[in-house]
């Protein structure tokens, strides 16, 4: 997939349903999912957490997180936390749009931002936050062969978790639940 189908694609659908859990006060936040055209097609960019965080150490990312009092929007939360994370500006980014909030365990509604990254961006990585930083072919994460669902029980409710697994990579839950739920999205 290229820059200009994922475009077509994505712009000409509403988005896709979310996964919400149906919880009272969450607090907002936004996460980036940044695209890069190579010349071998798009690719997802994600980061894999610091192992010394409190909360979700070493797991498969995008950047973000929540919402400051001075952001002016939640994508301006994305924009900034992407170059908090990751040292990518905002004038390296351009937004394409958003998926629908997901809303997290851990008491977050994260608003997906669906963003064109420059392909000649330079990563200055938050050593605090982000242990390291890698693409992944967006054909591979689009492919829903490539997503394993597992339905547990939490709260009396079903709720199911997604893993795609990618070389020594595992991606899964919020973040896998966002890449799902662009690929339900883009496959309309």
């Amino acid at each position: 997939m290229d820059r200009t189908e994922l475009l077509t694609r994505f712009l000409l659908q509403c988005p896709a349903p979310a996964h919400r859990l149906t919880e009272a006060g969450l607090k907002p936040a936004a996460v980036l999912l940044p695209l890069v055209a190579r010349a071998d097609g798009l690719q997802l960019l994600l980061t894999r957490r610091s192992p010394n965080l409190r909360h979700h150490a070493g797991q498969i990312s995008f950047p973000g997180g929540r919402q400051d009092p001075d952001d002016r929007d939640l994508i301006h939360t994305a924009l900034r936390e992407t170059q908090e994370e990751l040292g990518i500006a905002p004038a390296q980014i351009e937004i394409i749009g958003t998926l629908s909030s997901l809303n997290t365990v851990s008491q977050y509604e994260v608003l997906p931002v669906l963003g064109l990254v420059a392909a000649d961006y330079q990563l200055t990585l938050s050593q605090d936050e982000v242990e390291h930083a890698f693409e992944v072919p967006l054909t591979h994460l689009l492919d829903r062969r490539h997503h394993i669902a597992l339905t547990i029980p939490r709260g009396g409710k079903q709720h199911t978790i997604y893993w795609i697994p990618w070389q020594q990579h595992f991606i899964w839950g919020a973040t896998a639940s966002m890449i799902n739920q662009l690929a339900q999205h883009l496959a309309r």
